[in-house]
């Protein structure tokens, strides 16, 4: 055997593996932290991906005593009655207004963000960052008694300041009329979520560097084209990967809250998806099985949106930016 080969047995050796064999391979030598990204991703399995199972009810009729694959299989029957009940319409296009409405406030958080980053004092930078999250840990049930605490046309903030400024009697109430029902969904979930929301594009802004700013103000840049050509620039990707994602949970409108700010005279504008899926599906009529086609049917836009969003951004920045 020549020198050559000699020496080129044990570099052979040295090749990474291929398959299952090097992940092996991989796993035992880094396997504390395999075992730290299980304990991450184990409880989303477990409570996202293992229901997924019984997804299948949306095609079946559904009955307790059968259990899932015991039940009769209909196909297509509960998504055919959705989409031909003679509320369909209306309670699709809430749902979409309000999703498209919520989009409009998609900037915000960006500003928001932008505008503590150009704070000079780290106090009152932190002072205002803390007070703007606080709202994001209140309850949604305590925030809407918040909410209507305050637009209480007897006994709240709204009624009295009408008296105080010489109304007589009680205004008219907000929290009731079908019009004012978007608005009030809206703006008090910016109140609530804005600053919270600010977290991530403070932590791209902070990554940003101050080299880039130096030169910038040499070139005699103000704070404020700083701000539109080196800030921005900087989070785009955050931004563009961000709304990917908004997209992907677009109709998916909040249950909670808006079941809570529902009333018999605001119901023309607040009924919505997932408000519907919980009266009919569970808790007037217990049809589980038209209740999963209904939430299955929303669970489609939804991803139907998140992939031309996505598929949009990959070919406007030419394959950089995309979340799949």
């Amino acid at each position: 055997m020549t020198a050559a080969k000699r020496n080129k047995t044990p570099s052979n050796a040295l090749i990474p593996q291929k398959g299952f064999a090097r992940f092996k391979k991989n796993f035992l030598r880094d396997r504390q932290l395999y075992l730290l990204i299980i304990i991450g991703i184990a409880p989303f399995i477990l409570f996202h991906y293992g229901p997924m199972y019984g997804v299948q009810i949306a095609f079946r009729n559904y009955r307790i005593a059968d259990g899932i694959t015991g039940s009769e299989w209909v196909g297509w029957k509960w998504f055919e009655e959705f989409l031909t009940d003679p509320n369909f319409k209306r309670i699709f296009l809430n749902t979409l207004i309000i999703s498209l409405y919520s989009l409009v406030t998609f900037p915000l958080p960006i500003i928001m963000a932008l505008f503590f980053n150009a704070m000079r004092k780290q106090r009152y930078k932190g002072v205002a960052q803390t007070i703007s999250y606080m709202p994001h840990f209140i309850s949604m049930t305590v925030f809407v008694g918040i909410l209507n605490l305050i637009l209480s046309p007897t006994s709240g903030i709204y009624g009295n300041l009408f008296r105080l400024f010489g109304g007589n009697g009680y205004p008219a109430d907000f929290r009731t009329l079908a019009g004012s029902f978007r608005h009030l969904y809206i703006w008090s979930g910016v109140w609530q979520g804005m600053g919270w929301q600010t977290i991530l594009y403070t932590s791209a802004l902070s990554s940003v560097s101050s080299e880039l700013h130096e030169a910038a103000c040499l070139d005699g840049a103000s704070r404020f084209k700083r701000i539109i050509h080196v800030d921005l620039p900087a989070i785009m990707p955050t931004i563009a990967i961000m709304l990917i994602l908004r997209m992907g949970g677009l109709i998916s409108v909040g249950f909670e809250k808006a079941y809570l700010m529902q009333s018999p005279l605001n119901l023309s504008t607040s009924e919505l998806i997932s408000t519907y899926v919980y009266k009919r599906g569970l808790s007037d009529f217990r049809r589980f099985s038209y209740g999963t086609a209904v939430s299955l049917f929303n669970t489609a836009i939804n991803i139907t949106l998140m992939l031309i969003t996505n598929y949009t951004s990959k070919k406007v920045t030419e394959n950089e930016i995309s979340v799949i």
